[in-house]
This record gives structure tokens, C-alpha cells and sequence, in this order.
């Protein structure tokens, strides 16, 4: 049980989710109603297999389609639309929504979650428009005069409250509300993988333990939380509590890079023999973005994911002495680890690449025993031509085969047509 002298702190924070995005600005561009039209966002028309990124709500309730399902799964019903993936656009509304948003409160005060959904903090805004509800029901009601598009909106003391609130209750009545209060009525009966920031896996652990709904969660001793799971296991108890205190206002976007990593998943299987060409584009892609940055790093990680046929894959990483983001030198330690670890027979579908244990690359120290300088002005230079003429104006030769990927992906944004 939570202490009684305990004191929370309270703040109106909204968190705004733009029902089925892709699918909406995909509406409106046609003069078609988001809510009542039947339309299916898919990645590629030419591909059969490419996956519906977003369904209309109306699609979804007719026919069970899924943000996960297959273009080939679509039924045969003529008053069906489908349309191909363009990021920038939606990008573009994405940035319409937040600078809409940011007419109500200042930018220090909205905290862009992901492209179709953010946190809005509205404290102290009572006597300009009125309480946190009216708040919502003006934002939502401008969203929809001006863009068309509609959104689902969560009210809570804080940032998880707002945000399981809204994913619980408020896709369903449109605006919904859960205090300190209310967690034990409204959360604590819910199953534990609808709660935001549990998975799969954590849902799995917490079964094995007993843990079935969140109020059970709330109920489990704290310290065998914490010896089971470390911080997360504390984080996961106070959660369940209602109480999460990180920042609801300030700049979210400072925030201390960790590493720098790059994957992708490949549009057909690779052999064995064929995935070094893609280790190399995503090692060149992961030391410029060090670069950049002015960092290197130490710590190479090495991602491979086997097809669906075999299953299963490997993670290892391996240190060098001295950080670097020479691609050659990162690209080298990720064919090591390739070698040492791939089974020699399973085809390649998913690669990932990341560079962390970073330093300051002016601080870094150069070997006596071997001339880095070129190597390192080299990269740079390198950089410098793609960030003036474009980052297809200079590559690889192998990124030009049909073994590359960095060719198609400058053509993309998030890995889908731009």
C-alpha cells in the first residue's frame, strides 16, 4: 500500500492520439470520411506482401482488418481504397497538429510522443479557456473544423495516467479522465499487457508470477519486484499505482545519446554470402550519424535475424581498444561476429547495426602504430558531399548492387516511400 502522507504531484496533462493517421490524411487528401470510408494504407502497391500500415476504422470493424495484416488479405469489395505510404506527408500534418497545439500552450509544454500522438501539459490555463476538459474539447473539436481528422484524448495527473487513460477508455468515447482516484476502479481490473509499457515478454514474467490484472501488480511486494526485475520492476509497481514522475513540461528533446544503431528488415532473404554487402551500408550509415555527432565509439553490436522459415537469430557485440567511427573498422568487427556466430545455413531476413560505449571525437586518442587521420578526414569529407548534393550522390559501389539497400532507402522515410 502507498504511504497515506505521501504527496503526488497533480497536473493536467492531455495525451492526444490522431485516430488510424495514416489512414485519415489519406481521407481527407480523397474527400473521403475517415470514420465512415473503408481505406488500407499499405508500403508498396506492386508488393502482395506488403503490410497494411493503417486501416480505417471502418475497414477494421467490416472486415477485421489489422495495422499487421497482409495487402493480399484485403477482401474484394469495391468500396475499398487503398493507398501507398507517403511519409512526408504525414510528417507534414504531424508538424501542422503540434504547431495547432502549440497555440494553446507554449512549446516547453507538449511533448511530441511519436508522429500521431503527443502529451500536452495545460496547467494553470483555467481562466483563457477553461478546465482541462474544455481544453480537450477545443483542440479536438479544431482538429477535426480545420484538418478533418479525428483524435481520441486522455486526461491524467500525469504522463501514464494520461496516456493508458486514453487507450483504455477514450477510443471509445472520444475524451476520458482518470485521476489518483480513479486508478483502482479503472486500471486495476485491466489485464496487464493492455497497460502501456508492458509487452509480451513482461507479460509473460508477471503471469509466472501470478500477476494477471494491474491490480494485482499494485498488491505484489515492491521488493520482489525489484529483486526480480532491477528499476524496472520498481517503475512497473509505481505504475500500477498511478504515480509516474517524469517531467510534464520542459525540453524532452535533450536527452544524452546512448549509441547509434541502424536495421532494417530486407525485402527478400539473403544467403549467407550476400549479407555483407547490407552490414556495410548499415555500418556507413551508423558512422555517419557518429560522426555527426562528434562522437565514436567503442562497443560494436551485431544484430541477425534468420527468415521466417528458420527462425531465431543471434545479438553479440565486441569491444575495440580505442573508439572509432571508421566504417571500415566497425564494418570489420561486424563480419568477425558474422562469421563466429551465423549457423551457415539459415537465410537472413533483419539486420541491425549499433555503435555505443561513445566518447568525444576530438578526444579520442589515434594509434601510433597505424595512420587513422586519412581514414577519419575521409569519412567526413564523405559526409560533407552527401549533406551538400545528397545522400545518394556518394556510395559504396556495392551499395549500387541489388545486394545494397541504401540505394532504395534515400528514397524513404522510416523505411517507407517518402
Amino acid at each position: 500500500m502507498l504511504p497515506t502522507n505521501l504527496k503526488l504531484p497533480r497536473n493536467n496533462v492531455l495525451c492526444i492520439d490522431m485516430r488510424s493517421f495514416y489512414a485519415s490524411v489519406e481521407c481527407v487528401k480523397r474527400n473521403l470520411d475517415p470514420m465512415q470510408d473503408m481505406l488500407a494504407v499499405v508500403g508498396d502497391k506492386k508488393r502482395s506482401g506488403s503490410i497494411i500500415l493503417a486501416a480505417s476504422p471502418q475497414l477494421k470493424k467490416k472486415h477485421g482488418i489489422k495495422n499487421v495484416s497482409r495487402y493480399f488479405e484485403l477482401p474484394n469489395d469495391p468500396d475499398i481504397h487503398v493507398a501507398e505510404a507517403k511519409m512526408c506527408d504525414y510528417l507534414q500534418v504531424s508538424m501542422e497538429i503540434t504547431k495547432l497545439v502549440n497555440q494553446y500552450v507554449p512549446k516547453e509544454a507538449i511533448h511530441q510522443y511519436s508522429v500521431d500522438e503527443l502529451w500536452v501539459t495545460v496547467n494553470g490555463l483555467e481562466k483563457l479557456y477553461g478546465d482541462c476538459w474544455q481544453i480537450a474539447r477545443l483542440i479536438k473539436a479544431e482538429l477535426q473544423e480545420t484538418m478533418g481528422l479525428t483524435c481520441s484524448i486522455g486526461i491524467g495527473d500525469n504522463k501514464f495516467l494520461a496516456k493508458v487513460v486514453m487507450d483504455l477508455y477514450a477510443k471509445e468515447t472520444g475524451i476520458a479522465e482518470c485521476r489518483y482516484e480513479d486508478v483502482e476502479k479503472k486500471l486495476w481490473p485491466v489485464p496487464i499487457e493492455k497497460i502501456w509499457g508492458i509487452g509480451k515478454r513482461m507479460m509473460r514474467n508477471l503471469n509466472r508470477m501470478g500477476i494477471v490484472t494491474l491490480g494485482q501488480l499494485a498488491d505484489f511486494p515492491l521488493e520482489r519486484l525489484k529483486k526480480r526485475f532491477g528499476i524496472m520492476g520498481e517503475q512497473l509497481y509505481w505504475h500500477a499505482w498511478g504515480v509516474d514522475l517524469s517531467p510534464v513540461t520542459g525540453d524532452f528533446q535533450k536527452q544524452e545519446q546512448k549509441g547509434f544503431g541502424h536495421g532494417i528488415t530486407l525485402l527478400r532473404d539473403y544467403r549467407g554470402d550476400e549479407v555483407f554487402a547490407c552490414i556495410l551500408d548499415l555500418c556507413e550509415e551508423v558512422c555517419r550519424r557518429a560522426r555527426t555527432a562528434g562522437q565514436a565509439g567503442r562497443t560494436v553490436h551485431l544484430g541477425i535475424g534468420y527468415s521466417q522459415e528458420s527462425g531465431g537469430g543471434f545479438s553479440r557485440s565486441r569491444s575495440v581498444a580505442l573508439p572509432t567511427n571508421i566504417t571500415i573498422e566497425i564494418y570489420k568487427v561486424c563480419m568477425q561476429l558474422f562469421r563466429e556466430f551465423y549457423d551457415g545455413v539459415s537465410k537472413v531476413r533483419r539486420v541491425f547495426v549499433t555503435l555505443d560505449n561513445l566518447a568525444n571525437d576530438e578526444e579520442t586518442q589515434l594509434d601510433l602504430f597505424m595512420d587513422k587521420t586519412k581514414q577519419k578526414d575521409l569519412g567526413y569529407v564523405m559526409d560533407q558531399i552527401r549533406q551538400k548534393y545528397g545522400s545518394a550522390s556518394l556510395l559504396r559501389a556495392t551499395s549500387f548492387t541489388d545486394l545494397g539497400v541504401t540505394l532504395d532507402r534515400t528514397h524513404k522515410i522510416g523505411g517507407h516511400k517518402a
